[in-house]
């Protein structure tokens, strides 16, 4: 009897112990559980914590791109990329709180190794631009040298146009002597070779063609006159064909000019001068005789008549003749 009472209580005992056992097992679990809990909520931020340290991380490279662009920009770099960045990370600063946590990591991978490839592009640049400073200022130097050796070729020339313009003017005003110098002994030369008329005698005709002094006849009974002269030898005169002018000038001071009877005008020394009548002759330097036939239908007024010989731009010869 005693022994059944015994097993009664030891199951009873082991009964408890198992459900004692029970309860506290479920009460660690449960501690453990709570705070396994616990320790994710402190090590997963919140949302609102999240982007607020994304925001800082993504201006902290957006500061740092932009410095790199100013650098590479200044060496003469390319910065499309860099430019291309900036512009992404705005775009992800707008959508932060939609990005996937681990999606926001990939891309400040990307944002930091582009900032390290920058880095050494920067370095590159600046040795580039160091060489390129080296060369500048050598071609600088250069550059002052050819400056300077122009400068005095430039001078040079100056200095050698002002001694050719003095001598080119000495020249110049020399050449002008020996050219009026020329022109008057061209001028003496044509002179001395002027041809040169003597004995200038006038004769009347008559309608019978007898010939006599015109001198004292009566004016209205002069219709026809011969004009007869002498040309000096000269041995400055060249055989040639030359022409003479003759004029007849009545006592008021006008010429006598017919220009149906061949007169008309000629130049004598820059004047515009009217002749009778004119003719031909070739000079054979043999004192050869000349004669001109004038005929006056309506006759000669009374008075002086002055005769007037010219030949190549000269007065060759004078005469006169008186009717009343």
């Amino acid at each position: 009897m005693e022994s059944d009472n015994s097993r009664g209580n030891e199951s009873s005992l082991k009964s408890r112990v198992t459900w004692l056992t029970l309860l506290v097992f479920l009460l660690l679990a449960y501690i453990l559980s709570d705070k396994f809990g616990l320790l994710d909520r402190i090590t997963q931020p919140s949302q609102a914590e999240f982007v607020e340290n994304a925001q800082v991380k993504l201006d902290s490279v957006a500061e740092q791109l932009n410095l790199r662009l100013v650098q590479i920009k200044k060496l003469g770099g390319k910065v499309n990329e860099l430019e291309k960045a900036k512009a992404q990370i705005l775009g992800d600063q707008k959508h932060l709180s939609e990005i996937d946590p681990a999606e926001f990591q990939k891309k400040l991978s990307y944002y930091l190794h582009l900032l390290g490839q920058k880095d050494a592009e920067i370095k590159k640049l600046k040795k580039e631009n160091v060489v390129l400073i080296l060369r500048n200022d050598s071609l600088s130097r250069e550059a002052q040298i050819l400056k300077v050796g122009l400068v005095n070729i430039q001078k040079a020339l100056e200095d050698s146009s002002k001694t050719f313009g003095l001598k080119e003017r000495e020249l110049s005003e020399k050449s002008r002597v020996l050219e009026i110098r020329n022109k008057e002994l061209t001028e003496k030369v044509s002179a001395a070779a002027a041809l040169r008329a003597e004995g200038v005698n006038v004769y009347a005709i008559s309608s019978r063609g007898k010939e006599s002094s015109v001198n004292n006849q009566k004016a209205r009974k002069v219709d026809k006159i011969r004009v007869m002269f002498h040309l000096q030898e000269n041995t400055f005169a060249s055989k040639e064909i030359k022409t003479v002018f003759l004029r007849i000038i009545e006592p008021t001071g006008t010429t006598i000019s017919d220009y149906n009877l061949g007169s008309g005008t000629f130049d004598f020394k820059g004047r515009e001068l009217t002749f009778t009548s004119r003719q031909r002759i070739f000079y054979e330097n043999n004192h050869q005789s000349v004669e001109f036939i004038y005929s006056r239908p309506n006759g000669f007024k009374a008075g002086k008549h002055e005769i007037e010989l010219y030949a190549e731009g000269y007065l060759i010869g004078l005469g006169t003749f008186e009717v009343r």
